[in-house]
């Protein structure tokens, strides 16, 4: 259920993107990092309830919405009433997999109109993500596991603006503060970080990038002192 702020008409592949990865992100916040929090509000005894996954990155336990038909394809309805007739795990996998088809249900509402290459980019880039069901899986943590000990290759500046070591691991750059750098998404493509790809980190809005994504290599990297990633440079050109 959407606030009157939110924006319900992305327009571009990259607008319906943005949509599903911050739904999407949100989602999986409720089902791994918050999924205590998740757990307590699937009363059974409450009525039917649904998972919302709001595209500033948050979720939602609620009703769903009154109006037929609904604003938007509505998540699956009465996932509190299996919660405790299920092993935990079980019941949060199943959640997963009917989350997972309403974030593509949401897209392709948005995608309905776009052209036949248009629906194939979006899908393209839906796909390059890992699914909520992978985080919530088995197979997903055994794979996160498998490659804690990979470096991901990144641009991180000092306060001069010179650039440290470009091979620095991503614990290097944020600590191990509640593990945030297996949070860390590409500002681009909505990636988590792999071992052994170049990431840059954007000096204006301190988000970070593949380089790939922003079209940096580590080698034109070493030239810039400063670095401004499209978004920034476009809201800058929108200001003179």
């Amino acid at each position: 259920m959407e606030t009157s702020s939110t924006p319900l008409n992305p327009r571009t592949v990259e607008d319906v993107f943005k949509d599903y990865s911050g739904r999407r992100a949100g989602i999986v916040r409720a089902l791994t990092t918050d999924v205590d929090d998740f757990y307590s509000l699937c009363d059974p005894e409450k009525e039917n309830l649904c998972l919302y996954g709001h595209p500033s990155e948050s979720w939602e336990v609620t009703l769903p919405a009154e109006e037929v038909p609904p604003e938007l394809p509505e998540p699956a309805l009465g996932i509190n009433f299996a919660r405790d007739g299920m092993k935990k795990q079980d019941w949060l996998s199943l959640v997963a997999v009917h989350s997972d088809s309403w974030l593509m249900s949401v897209s392709f509402y948005f995608g309905a109109r776009f052209n036949k290459n248009e629906r194939k980019r979006l899908f393209s880039m839906i796909n390059d993500l890992p699914t909520v069901y992978e985080f919530v899986s088995d197979k997903k943590r055994d794979k996160a596991a498998m490659e804690s000990g990979n470096k991901a290759k990144i641009a991180k500046r000092t306060s001069d603006g010179q650039l440290k070591s470009n091979s620095k691991t991503v614990d290097d750059v944020y600590g191990d503060e509640d593990d945030e750098h297996s949070e860390t998404l590409c500002g681009t493509c909505g990636g988590h970080y792999n071992g052994d790809e170049f990431w840059i980190g954007c000096d204006i809005c301190e988000r970070w990038f593949h380089g790939k994504c922003v079209k940096i290599t580590p080698a034109k990297a070493e030239s810039i002192k400063h670095y401004k990633c499209p978004n920034c440079n476009s809201k800058k050109s929108r200001q003179l």
